[in-house]
């Protein structure tokens, strides 16, 4: 199969006056987080709903497609990582599936297939169709943490894809993500996009997680899955990754910063009642608050250069993304403590929101992949 050239964001690619945009955008997301996200926010986590109504209000309102570009109009990843962390301040599962859909949209624009753009990139970024992304094992593969789970088999029509990837999240019958094969007797990858749907695709339950079990989080087994070039993100993939990978990881931040905020706003609310015994306690809510603002204003700056590629800027995307988990960590704790008793009941939103930060601590790229990975990239720096 040819290589698919990067082509340029067709011109005028979004309807014009329907959605918001700036800070506009992020007082309609925040209104829509404090109210009806904010009455599923524990059913999401512990019954398993899946927000799908939020998700396509989101779209409606612009916040799923902030960071694709529109002809001259550049991509703004800072408006789209503001409107995640609104989102992730409520609701952190909610927050991780917006990061599924935004990045699964990253994969559509960046291919340079005509095929996933147009009309088929519209509704993704409109919150139409809802997409996702599988590329945990690939990201680990390439960092040499695992092996492809994914095979692929060259055939006339393109390729055969078998194999089982443990578990893709915010999937749905009519949902589709993003994926990585090694193609068998060659060094050669592919990445291309699964249809739920589709056959030789069955979505299978996985265990039950500790939070945020409304994610429609699946086990994915391919059976001689049929990929042709409609359905071709990257051949090569290597390239394209490194391409995208500061894209794909700053995204991410959204996710740690707004579950951050979310406890900083927790520990607020008992100032009044339990400040003159919580004063005794380490990280203070103002002190993170301030640890909080310094951190999203550096990655306010990195995203305005998402597709940097530069060894130090990557140090410091990963540092970032790495700051953010260990700050929602600490957030998270310290409101446990704040609250005391109230916030040790199950349906208290920050006995939620510890079990959230553990999951932003180890969602690929994890804590120990991004420090690897510095190491890494720290250690190309040092002379032979």
């Amino acid at each position: 199969m040819e290589v698919l050239e990067r082509a340029a964001t067709p011109p005028g690619l979004w309807p014009a006056g329907e959605t918001l945009s700036g800070d506009a955008l992020i007082a309609a997301v925040r209104a829509l987080a404090d109210g009806p996200l904010a009455e599923l926010a524990d059913d999401i986590d512990r019954r398993g709903i899946y927000p799908k109504s939020i998700l396509q209000r989101l779209g409606e309102l612009g916040a799923l497609r902030a960071h694709l570009a529109d002809g001259d109009t550049p991509a703004d990843y800072g408006l789209a990582i503001r409107a995640m962390t609104e989102v992730s301040r409520v609701c952190g599962a909610t927050g991780f599936m917006v990061w599924c859909h935004a990045v699964c949209g990253v994969y559509m624009e960046q291919s340079g297939n005509p095929a996933l753009m147009g009309e088929r990139l519209v509704r993704h970024g409109a919150g139409q169709t809802l997409g996702a992304t599988g590329m945990s094992n690939p990201m680990k593969t390439f960092a040499g943490i695992e092996t492809f789970l994914l095979h692929a088999r060259k055939v006339e029509s393109g390729y055969r894809v078998s194999g089982t990837l443990p578990w893709v999240s915010n999937l749905g019958p009519d949902h589709y993500f993003g994926a990585v094969a090694d193609v068998e007797g060659s060094t050669q990858e592919i990445m291309f996009l699964v249809h739920c749907n589709a056959p030789g695709v069955e979505l299978r339950n996985c265990p039950s997680f500790s939070a945020m079990e409304g994610t429609n989080t699946w086990a994915v087994r391919l059976t001689d899955y049929a990929v042709g070039a409609q359905d071709l993100v990257a051949d090569p993939v290597r390239p394209f990754i490194g391409r995208i990978r500061a894209a794909f990881i700053l995204l991410q931040t959204g996710m740690g910063l707004g579950v951050a905020q979310g406890a900083i706003d927790s520990m607020w609310k008992v100032e009044r009642q339990l400040g003159h015994v919580n004063e005794f306690l380490d990280d203070r809510p103002d002190t993170l608050q301030d640890e909080l603002d310094a951190l999203t204003a550096r990655i306010m700056a990195l995203a305005q250069t998402p597709f940097g590629s530069e060894r130090e800027f990557l140090i410091d995307v990963l540092d970032s993304r790495a700051h953010a988990s260990e700050l929602a960590l600490r957030a998270a704790q310290s409101a446990l403590l704040h609250q005391g008793a109230r916030g040790y009941l199950m349906t208290s939103d920050v006995q939620r929101r510890v079990r959230e930060s553990h999951f932003v601590a180890i969602v690929t790229p994890a804590i120990k992949h991004l420090r690897k990975e510095i190491a890494r990239l720290s250690a190309e720096e040092q002379p032979a």
